[in-house]
């Protein structure tokens, strides 16, 4: 028998130029038309597309915004009043905590913090007098007077510099 080369089958033949006609009508991938308009990257071997980065508004400048100042956490000796006197004249007056016939001194205070007051007041025969006062130096109210002035409403409503004075005790009293 005569020996022959073998015949490559020509059926795949078709299929192979059919695939390569396909893949060559296609041209570029988008990406690659405009690379200038293009954020995406070339895709990796995932199937997914790589989203580009998320655009972000412009920054325009404002103005700062000014804040309230911030409230001071101690309390003060009183610029503006009230005076020792007026808040002895409240608690011997329309308060009557103190009668007329005891000797008071004023031992600490008035402090002030946001409107309120802490005073100490030493008062003959009778132990220190703390008084926690609130409002305008000529139109007093009297929050708590007592030996322990740390109540409730001091607590909840206090500023901090008054809660300090009335809850973790006086400097010098």
């Amino acid at each position: 028998m005569p020996c022959t080369p073998p015949r490559t089958p020509r059926r795949h033949l078709p299929v192979a130029l059919a695939a390569l006609l396909a893949l060559a009508g296609c041209g570029a991938p988008p990406e690659l038309r405009h690379p200038a308009a293009s954020t995406t990257t070339l895709p990796t071997t995932s199937a997914t597309p790589t989203p580009g980065p998320t655009p972000t508004a412009p920054v325009t400048p404002t103005r700062p915004v000014r804040t309230a100042p911030v409230p001071d956490p101690t309390a003060t000796p009183c610029r503006s009043g009230p005076s020792g006197d007026r808040v002895v004249a409240l608690l011997r007056g329309s308060a009557r905590v103190l009668p007329r016939d005891v000797r008071v001194t004023v031992r600490t205070g008035p402090l002030c913090a946001e409107g309120w007051q802490y005073t100490v007041l030493a008062v003959s025969g009778h132990e220190e007098l703390q008084v926690v006062t609130r409002g305008r130096p000529t139109a007093l109210e009297l929050v708590t007077a007592g030996t322990d002035v740390c109540g409730v409403e001091v607590r909840a409503t206090g500023p901090s510099g008054i809660r300090t004075l009335a809850c973790d005790g006086a400097p010098g009293a």
